[in-house]
């Protein structure tokens, strides 16, 4: 037993901030899905899920191999990626309000319109197909910065940016919980005058995020601005030249989230706020979760 203890406090000594702030989601999902286990479908699925990633990552501490170090590295950010999947059951069991009116409510409040039904009269087939081609492409966008890091061997700079990313996913995660919607394509579609249309890949590239989301409830806060933000900041530290590309797929992204009728206009603006905080506070958070006391992001 002593040894136990012992291996489990080497363990999480050598663990980086990234997997403190994923475990420490693992755990609050833990409790919600106890909480809530005889609604929750699967709920003894979910926490074994839970319980099993986290043990890979402590046991993964124990070894120096090559698969297991670029694991180590990397599981942050697939981690995140699998508990979105888990949203759509949450959500729907535990949150039975849906406040889609009321975003829709405050985005006439501030405009005088609604904001997806006004921007068609800037539709084109062509804009149309530009924007969803920039909104499909958010993943592999967001993870380009990252991936340039590790091929660059900025190992320093790819754990803080994994922190960040995963931060603000996981803190996304819970404002879908608080603020469950599902978007003005479903609620505000009696009011548009005609469906988006696109050029060639519209359709295809449309319907098939239509099956990845149309389960979720993921408007507030707009997580593809929020995330986006976050890698356009952390981009600065690859290159001037991807820190501009990175400024003006920013700008379309925005654009695209409303113009496509994804988003309220207030998710948008919840994603800015929960990014700009995110950015002046992780690298207190990460100095604080680091056994290192690394400082990076100031």
């Amino acid at each position: 037993m002593a040894e136990e203890l012992t291996g489990l406090r080497l363990a999480l000594r050598r663990l980086q901030p990234a997997d403190r702030m994923v475990l420490a989601y693992f755990a609050l999902m833990c409790v919600v899905e106890t909480v809530w286990f005889a609604q929750i479908p699967q709920a003894w699925w979910l926490i074994t899920l839970h319980v099993a990633g986290a043990a890979l990552v402590l046991y993964a501490t124990r070894f120096t191999a090559r698969p297991v170090w670029i694991f180590r590295y990397w599981c942050p950010l697939l981690y995140v990626a699998c508990c979105y999947r888990e949203m759509a059951m949450l959500i729907a069991a535990i949150r039975h309000a849906r406040l889609d009116q009321t975003l829709a409510d405050l985005d006439f409040a501030i405009w005088g319109v609604n904001p997806t039904v006004w921007l068609e009269r800037f539709y084109s087939p062509a804009l149309t197909e530009f924007l969803q081609i920039i909104y499909t492409l958010f993943v592999p966008v967001v993870l380009f910065v990252p991936w340039l890091m590790w091929r660059r061997g900025m190992y320093k700079e790819f754990r803080y940016m994994s922190f960040l990313l995963a931060t603000g996913f996981l803190v996304s995660y819970l404002g879908y919980i608080l603020v469950p919607a599902h978007g003005p394509r479903y609620l505000l579609e009696h009011l548009q005058n005609a469906p988006l249309k696109g050029l060639w890949l519209f359709d295809s590239m449309q319907s098939t995020l239509n099956r990845l989301e149309s389960d979720h409830y993921d408007c507030f806060p707009s997580g593809h601005t929020e995330i986006t933000l976050l890698a356009f900041w952390l981009s600065r530290s690859v290159s001037r030249g991807l820190f501009r590309a990175y400024f003006f797929y920013t700008i379309c992204i925005v654009f695209a989230t409303v113009y496509l009728r994804y988003h309220y206009t207030v998710d948008l603006l919840a994603g800015v706020l929960v990014a700009l905080v995110l950015i002046l506070t992780a690298p207190a958070m990460y100095r604080r979760l680091s056994v290192m006391g690394d400082s990076i992001g100031d």
